[in-house]
């Protein structure tokens, strides 16, 4: 395999690899404004220029390659036994004197900034740039624009790297921003009358390596350094794309892409960016609620558990069956605990995938690209993260299983008849989704609603116990291609709600006879970042054993052949990336 050295270090590469790629494939840090992988490559920033020698084909000597000019690493394609120097005095002096030129017109603005504490403007003038500034002319002053409903852009910060414009022309291919103007004079700008809206339209805040395009969303919202990120997944579509969910004190603030190229590449939807809201919604259940006298009433989990497993069992007796419904916004860990509980209150009981809910058809950027180009990005028409998942759960319980279309006349919808009764519907969509046939068979029935917000189910219910959103827990998810994904919990559940995986085993040690606990709440301390106060919340108690994914997972392997795959098979989410401190440390 060949092989090239860089900053005295030797690696092997890939022929066709750039001296760039190579460099960060291995951790060798080169500055780079306008290279991205999932982009062209334009080399217009010239701060990745290096030094490069290689061997003479016909001695072997190492001579000055290209006659000993500064080359950009992000374009220049490695040789054989290459020597390349990113630290020599040649390719340093260059580096400070791009980070000056960058520097002339740029305002003073960092601490009112929100890129401020992950600018790469920042860190590079830190790692790479002088200590003064030698500028003594008037800067050039440009204006804040509103590009589009997502996105401002603040002219006088762009370096021109222009990532932001190949984007909207090789990824979302709607090509809305253009770049006008020479020198000095140069802007981003979009088309007279064309908006930058289109569903990736976003994608371009984090593309940018400075303050220049900002999400209109998170405008001065928080500072980036107290923000803990957390690994999930899309919880909104069946794409199964790679987010980071950025919190603070028990709150999300931000959803952001984590790079996957083999599901997501660099980017996500600005529907899954944006639709998270329903986490803090004034609409969420928040307290358990049982029937009294024909109307909802607020209760403990005691009294709403013991009327659960109550009514269970009378159906039992009566020669009724139950049967369960589970969203398939739910995870794979959900499923199997709440499956475990139905088919134990009723062996008999029927389980069933919930409304999967489609919008639109599907997508693929650029338009008219094949879905298996390597470049290609889909959005998905369907709007459940976890359709495949939950079915391979239900499956895996065997007796009858049904889909949501199979499950309505079976309730009685349009006939009136019916066998079943009793129904445990979980939710945790972020709209209300029930039918009005849904609704009408549900007359005369007992019906546990396990679900996040208020909707239409809510007047229909018997018993409401309040779930968790996907922020709120951890667990996996099986995406349309299916492959199997787990996440973890960003933030604390809010006050008396449980992810229903608790609820569930929950419920099967009430059926057991278990005593319920003595106190409803316990606090906990919610992990914050240096600098910060600890916060705290206070979170329902569980009746059972704490719900863990991880040993869900276990069980599921365990108990049934079908789900071995969730031993070993199931992709796990990475340690958050660790900030690391350019500060020497002395000991005195």
């Amino acid at each position: 395999m060949p092989s090239i050295t860089i900053n005295g270090r030797s690696l092997d590469f890939t022929p066709g690899q750039t001296i760039l790629q190579i460099a960060n494939a291995n951790g060798i840090e080169i500055p780079q404004y306008c290279y991205h992988e999932g982009l062209s490559i334009v080399a217009s920033c010239r701060i990745c220029l290096v030094e490069c020698m290689a061997p003479n084909p016909k001695s072997g000597t190492l001579e000055p390659f290209m006659g000993g000019k500064l080359l950009p690493s992000c374009q220049q394609t490695a040789v054989d036994g290459m020597v390349v120097m990113s630290d020599s005095p040649k390719a340093v002096a260059n580096q400070k004197a791009v980070m000056e030129y960058l520097l002339i017109n740029h305002p003073l603005d960092c601490p009112v900034c929100d890129q401020s504490g992950e600018c790469f403007l920042q860190d590079y003038s830190y790692e790479y740039g002088r200590g003064v500034s030698r500028f003594e002319e008037s800067k050039v002053k440009n204006p804040k624009k509103d590009v589009g409903p997502h996105v401002y852009l603040y002219s006088d910060r762009c370096i021109m790297c222009t990532r932001c414009v190949r984007f909207t022309r090789e990824v979302s291919g709607t090509a809305e921003l253009l770049v006008q103007g020479r020198g000095n004079k140069e802007e981003i700008d979009v088309f007279p009358g064309v908006p930058l809206d289109n569903e990736l339209s976003a994608n371009v805040v984090d593309l940018c390596p400075v303050g220049a395009l900002l999400d209109k969303d998170f405008l001065f919202a928080q500072r980036v350094w107290f923000l803990r990120e957390t690994a999930g997944i899309d919880p909104l579509t069946a794409s199964g794309d790679n987010i980071w969910i950025h919190n603070n004190e028990g709150r999300v603030y931000r959803v952001k892409p984590r790079a996957n190229p083999a599901i997501n590449k660099w980017w996500i939807t600005d529907e899954v960016r944006y639709g998270w809201k329903f986490v803090h919604s004034e609409d969420r259940l928040r307290s358990p609620m049982r029937r009294q006298f024909g109307a909802l009433v607020e209760c403990d989990y005691t009294k709403a558990y013991d009327d659960v497993v109550d009514a269970l069992r009378a159906a039992v007796a009566a020669g009724k069956k139950t049967a369960l419904v589970v969203s398939p916004m739910l995870t794979c860990e959900d499923a199997f605990a709440l499956a475990a509980f139905a088919r134990k209150a009723d062996p008999n009981a029927i389980l069933a995938l919930g409304h999967v809910p489609f919008v639109g058809t599907d997508k693929v950027f650029p338009a008219g690209a094949r879905e298996d180009d390597p470049k290609a990005f889909k959005m998905y028409a369907e709007k459940a993260p976890n359709a495949r998942g939950v079915k391979r759960v239900l499956d895996s319980f065997g007796g009858e299983v049904l889909t949501y279309d199979q499950l309505l006349p079976r309730l009685g919808a349009g006939t009136g008849s019916s066998d079943i009764n009793a129904l445990i519907i979980t939710g945790n969509y972020p709209a209300d989704w029930v039918a009005n046939d849904f609704l009408a068979a549900l007359a005369g029935k007992f019906v546990v609603l396990i679900d996040t917000l208020l909707n239409t189910l809510v007047d229909k219910a018997s018993v409401v116990l309040p779930g968790a959103t996907f922020a709120e827990k951890a667990g996996t998810f099986e995406n349309a291609r299916h492959v199997l994904q787990a996440f973890d919990q960003a933030i604390p559940v809010i006050p008396m709600a449980k992810s229903e995986g608790q609820i569930a085993l929950d419920l099967t040690a009430v059926l057991d006879g278990q005593p319920a606990p003595r106190e409803r709440e316990v606090p906990v301390v919610i992990e914050t970042t240096r600098g910060q106060v600890a916060a705290g919340a206070q979170v329902a108690l569980p009746y059972a054993q704490p719900f863990v994914a991880a040993s869900i997972r276990r069980q599921m392997a365990a108990a049934f052949p079908a789900l071995a795959v969730f031993a070993d098979g199931v992709r796990l989410p990475p340690e958050p990336p660790r900030a690391q401190s350019g500060m020497k440390m002395v000991e005195l």
